[in-house]
């Protein structure tokens, strides 16, 4: 619960420094939450959380005083060379290049304009702005490609280490925005836990741990629209999506699985929808129907090319996987005009 106190002390001070409106009756909202969350086990804890408050509204003082350094990319070519390898890649279709370097580099600038509409109508804007799900998928392919160093205690290590340079490596080429940080302070400090006992932190642990060290590094952060859905969705997949999934009678099969991806998109709607409506005015009427068809071909889209890329750099043209990347990306654009028209 420390975590909650020094974000409420975060919180407190963006409100006062906040120059007032829709965004400072937010933080307010938020504060009181995080406090009461912070005191609830009682008095004894009251003094630890007031000092974790004080440290947080300290830390976005000092932010303010020396303002926040810019993020720097060490490597400024590669995610250009990246979008370059993606445009001759070959993938057909007339939009495919475009969505798919939207998918992997958060660059949307190729995009036509009916495209972005109808991913918004959807309710599937969040595919298209680089987040937390585009690293997560590509974490677990990048341990599924390793899974060969097997599971011994060097192996781990030597899996996470990989892992984690290749996921900081995209989180800092693609700019480092607050949901991609978000989801890598989760795969760190999971990877931790399992290369050093392998088990992992408990979802709430990691959640809570993630939250005060970005707060921490960059407290303001905390106003970022960005930053304040990727923490809610998380929140309602711990809180809320273990009992929605359990509702289910059966273990395993086609139907639990729709049932699981159902009940993980209604979690992460429920908790982020006052956020969104506040922000921005609008929910998806059909987020669930979008969602189920729209994040397994997403999936489906980054880890076929992120191979055909890595075959490519290789000197290898896996011409047939060229194609069913491409026609993927073509049914989810048929889906989201679909139910973009509804």
């Amino acid at each position: 619960m420390l975590s909650f106190s020094f974000a409420a002390g975060v919180t407190a001070s963006e409100i006062a420094g906040a120059p007032g409106g829709a965004s400072s009756a937010l933080c307010l909202a938020s504060a009181i939450l995080l406090v009461y969350s912070a005191l609830a086990k009682g008095n004894q804890y009251l003094p630890l959380a007031l000092t974790f408050i004080f440290l947080g509204a300290l830390c976005r003082c000092t932010e303010a005083v020396t303002g926040t350094p810019p993020p720097v990319n060490p490597f400024p070519g590669a995610l250009d060379a990246l979008c370059e390898a993606i445009a001759s890649a070959g993938f057909p279709g007339k939009n495919s290049s475009a969505i798919i370097t939207a998918l992997l580099t958060g660059r949307r600038s190729a995009l036509p304009r009916e495209t972005v509409q109808a991913f918004r109508l959807s309710g599937a804007s969040h595919i298209l702005a680089l987040s937390g799900l585009h690293l997560g998928i590509i974490y677990l392919f990048v341990r599924r490609l390793l899974a060969f160093f097997g599971n011994t205690p060097p192996a781990r290590f030597a899996r996470s280490g990989i892992t984690l340079t290749l996921c900081a490596l995209y989180t800092v080429i693609t700019g480092a925005n607050p949901s991609t940080v978000r989801a890598l302070l989760f795969i760190i400090i999971n990877e931790a836990g399992g290369a050093a006992s392998g088990r992992r932190r408990s979802p709430s642990a990691t959640f809570s741990i993630a939250l005060m060290v970005q707060l921490a590094v960059h407290p303001s952060v905390i106003a970022s629209a960005g930053f304040q859905l990727s923490y809610l969705a998380m929140l309602g997949i711990i809180l809320l999506y273990p009992g929605l999934s359990s509702w289910y009678p059966g273990r395993r099969g086609l139907l639990k699985g729709v049932w699981n991806a159902a009940s993980l998109s209604t979690s992460c709607q429920l908790f982020t929808a006052p956020v969104a409506w506040w922000r921005f005015r609008s929910l998806p009427k059909y987020y669930l129907i979008t969602n189920l068809l729209a994040l397994p071909l997403t999936e489906g889209i980054i880890v076929s090319a992120l191979v055909c890329l890595i075959l490519q750099a290789i000197g290898i043209r896996p011409q047939l996987l060229v194609k069913a990347c491409g026609e993927m990306v073509k049914l989810l654009e048929f889906c989201l005009e679909t139910i973009a028209s509804l």
